[in-house]
């Protein structure tokens, strides 16, 4: 295996709602071919509740597949240790009351070969960022009103 094959990806992560504590499961299909497909790997995958008193709880991935309609046991154990208590806290402040939470934290394996391949050419990363999708959809509609 190449050195570029080795080189880690750009590190994310995404925390995302569900208010009620409803749960789906319809974008896991899709994270696990995403994850299948080697454009991402998953470091840690944790849930938690936040109750109506405002403290924090993880949930165990059981908790979640009870009903039978979500099969997360493909996630079971997936921990690198990048998420701890503190994490788990900061995304306390942004959750509603009587809510859950997926917490991802992923490698971008697609742009580490990419990205070695620049440092090799001389390129250096001079900055980054994420136009949140929200902006993008309103940039859009904008646009479109005005056409």
């Amino acid at each position: 295996m190449s050195d570029e094959s080795n080189e880690p990806g750009p590190i994310d992560y995404l925390v995302v709602e569900f208010p009620g504590s409803r749960m789906t499961g319809e974008g896991l299909p899709l994270l696990i071919d995403l994850v299948d497909r080697g454009i991402i790997r998953i470091l840690d995958l944790i849930f938690v509740r936040k109750e109506q008193d405002g403290s924090v709880r993880g949930v165990e991935l059981a908790d979640l597949t009870g009903d039978s309609q979500l099969d997360l046991t493909v996630f079971d154990g997936v921990s690198s240790g990048l998420l701890g208590r503190d994490e788990i806290e900061d995304v306390s402040g942004v959750l509603e009351p009587g809510s859950s939470a997926g917490i991802l934290v992923y490698e971008n394996v697609w742009a580490g070969p990419f990205a070695a391949a620049l440092r090799r050419g001389g390129g250096r990363l001079v900055a980054n960022g994420r136009i949140p999708v929200q902006e993008i959809l309103a940039s859009l509609d904008a646009a479109e009103s005005r056409a």
